[in-house]
């Protein structure tokens, strides 16, 4: 007696329903009776959903099944189901290209989002809303350059690097950024205000809070 090794039989359309299924969807294919292939072909599409226990019933499954059912008769099942019978072409059509992105950043570690808002930025009209929009961009500027680089980013460069974004559209008072420090980020603004307070104060705070010893009597 010969095996009937899997590799010598026919090729599986499709390997999630099993050959029992494609052996079923080819039994319906000799069905003469069109009324007959149809009630079985319904049946098969429940049985197809027994299989996978996964599949909700929802009407996108119910057209996969019935979908799936043409696929493995290579198209030449000829049943009248709720859905129309998908075209070939459709199956092998190779999906389009996705085409790359081309737009060029000039400065890589600050990324697009910067850009936009500095062209957002050059459209505003109002003087004193341009400017918080500078300083934020500033401050946004130096949050991105202290999470990859320990260094410290010097006021002047964020702001030629505003201006060079800009096309020298957008400009600010230097001096007043400076005195206020105006671009830092509020988190190392609060970092250096704690590293800057002298230690003596620390510890007449401390000292304040410290309840005074009393010697005990005997």
């Amino acid at each position: 007696m010969m095996n009937d090794y899997n590799t010598v039989k026919e090729r599986l359309i499709l390997k999630e329903y099993g050959r029992n299924i494609q052996m079923l969807v080819q039994h319906l294919q000799k069905i003469e009776d069109k009324e007959e292939r149809d009630k079985k072909a319904e049946t098969l599409t429940i049985l197809m959903k027994q299989i996978n226990p996964d599949i909700k019933d929802t009407p996108e499954v119910e057209q996969k099944l019935w979908d799936d059912i043409h696929i493995i008769s290579d198209f030449e099942l000829d049943v009248e189901g709720p859905f129309p019978k998908p075209a070939r072409d459709v199956l092998y059509k190779k999906p389009q290209r996705v085409a790359y992105n081309t737009n060029q950043i000039t400065f890589k570690h600050f990324g697009k989002n910067i850009e936009l808002l500095v062209e957002k930025a050059t459209t505003i009209e109002d003087p004193e809303e341009q400017e918080a929009a500078i300083i934020h961009i500033g401050k946004l500027m130096k949050t991105f350059f202290y999470s990859y680089n320990k260094d410290i980013i010097d006021n002047s460069v964020v702001y030629k690097n505003i201006r060079k974004l800009s096309n020298n559209k957008l400009d600010i008072d230097m001096n007043k950024v400076n005195e206020f420090n105006l671009f830092e980020p509020q988190k190392r603004d609060l970092r250096r205000d704690n590293e800057s307070k002298p230690r003596d104060t620390e510890n007449r705070y401390k000292n304040k809070n410290k309840r005074p010893f009393k010697r005990r009597k005997n």
